[in-house]
């Protein structure tokens, strides 16, 4: 596949089999009209798209205490948002098919900021259930947001999915570096450290509002173009290609080992005895280096015909900052933090860039992503869970992370097929 050709497809469309009609087609137009708007909302959106699940991480210990949470209870307050990632991926492209992408996203930015309000109330139905709402709206966000990009800027898709992945880490950062500090400003509630960021989903969703009113005629004059199941255009469906499940298999493996530092890394440091404000400091750093390889690594995946160094580069970084945790949390955290970084980042920005180069066209594309990003985000669910339970079990974290080793072994072994000059 030729690089123009890739970036045609860089951005699987969740509305890849609609075609809008004249007066959708106008509506359309006086959207981009206002590219200032647009490109505003695509930014506060996309700083919502980690926030939520990154504000956690650092004080899960309080959540914990709060509750009178097991280790393995513990970690379903990050696992029950991933597991929704993946069901909330079945229904979005239904949705935007339905009602338009804009409609959806603005639901999904209020359902967010509910979702975070529920979390905090005095209850662990509401903890867990607060979870649920959290998953789903940011499911929403992760499938209609690549699509709505590549609708609406397709000369310029590179460059966009540069803003808008680079948006996302952004938040994930501020959230991970300010979430101790806001606890002490308000007093020790972990509550209210976590409430605030309803406001920052509320924001979004005000942005978003104006691209809705816009965009209203569009909405109700779409044509069905090509039926919604899942198979390319030779007819052979996604879910019956060997290709396809390597492809899935290696972005649910990836997700899974950045989900297990996203549930524990401050915790292993606290564990080994480092303070909370530190250990959310390095929390975020790990965050914020991971813009280094989400833009590096899928530049460079564009240029070769298979990315099989790409593969080996990637599970070798994060196997070795896993294994620099194990060996010296404290004394290595801002190395091991930097490697895990750069190495999650390519790795994410890698798996995306996969589902584009083993697709021959845009509809395989948006099948693959949807594919892709369900059974590779049911995956990642388990791994927080199990890592909180193994470490539960054997009171430390040389097992669970001994554990997470195997699965870079088995990434790597899956993430070589995978990328082999081939399409599905």
């Amino acid at each position: 596949m030729s690089r123009p050709d890739a970036d045609r497809l860089l951005l699987p469309d969740a509305e890849a089999d609609v075609r809008p009609s004249p007066q959708g087609a106008a509506a359309r137009r006086a959207l981009l009209a206002h590219p200032v708007v647009l490109l505003v909302g695509i930014v506060l959106a996309s700083l919502n798209m980690r926030a939520a699940l990154a504000s956690v991480s650092p004080l899960v210990s309080e959540i914990s205490q709060s509750f009178g949470l097991s280790s393995t209870a513990s970690s379903l307050v990050t696992s029950v948002p991933v597991l929704f990632l993946g069901l909330g991926a079945l229904v979005a492209p239904w949705l935007a098919r339905r009602f338009g992408s804009e409609p959806v996203l603005l639901f999904a930015l209020l359902l967010l900021a509910v979702g975070i309000l529920v979390r905090v109330a005095p209850s662990t139905v509401a903890l867990y259930g607060g979870g649920v709402l959290v998953g789903t709206a940011i499911a929403l966000l992760n499938v209609l947001m690549p699509g709505l990009i590549k609708r609406d800027f397709p000369d310029r898709a590179a460059s966009m999915t540069s803003v808008y992945t680079g948006a996302m880490i952004a938040g994930a950062t501020l959230v991970a570096a300010s979430s101790v500090p806001l606890e002490k400003a308000f007093g020790g509630s972990w509550e209210a450290s976590l409430a605030v960021w309803s406001l920052l989903a509320v924001l979004a969703a005000v942005a978003w509002l104006p691209q809705v009113l816009i965009a209203r005629g569009r909405t109700g004059h779409e044509v069905r173009t090509a039926t919604s199941s899942a198979s390319s255009p030779s007819g052979k469906s996604v879910w019956r290609s060997p290709l396809a499940w390597q492809v899935t298999l290696f972005m649910g493996l990836q997700s899974l080992w950045s989900y297990v530092l996203i549930a524990w890394m401050p915790t292993i440091f606290t564990d080994h005895g480092m303070s909370r404000s530190t250990a959310g400091v390095i929390f975020a750093f790990n965050n914020l280096i991971q813009v280094a390889g989400a833009f590096g690594v899928p530049l460079l995946a564009g240029r070769m015909r298979s990315q099989r160094p790409l593969i080996v580069l990637v599970t070798s970084l994060v196997a070795a900052g896993y294994a620099g945790l194990m060996v010296a949390p404290v004394s290595g955290a801002w190395l091991w933090a930097a490697v895990l970084g750069i190495g999650q980042g390519g790795a994410v920005g890698l798996a995306l860039t996969l589902i584009v180069l083993r697709s021959g066209d845009a509809r395989t594309a948006a099948q693959l992503s949807g594919m892709a990003q369900t059974i590779g985000y049911l995956l990642a669910a388990a791994g927080p869970i199990a890592a909180g339970a193994v470490h539960q079990a054997t009171g430390g974290w040389t097992v669970p992370i001994t554990l997470v080793l195997g699965v870079c072994a088995a990434a790597l072994a899956v993430g070589l097929f995978a990328a082999r000059d081939r399409t599905v």
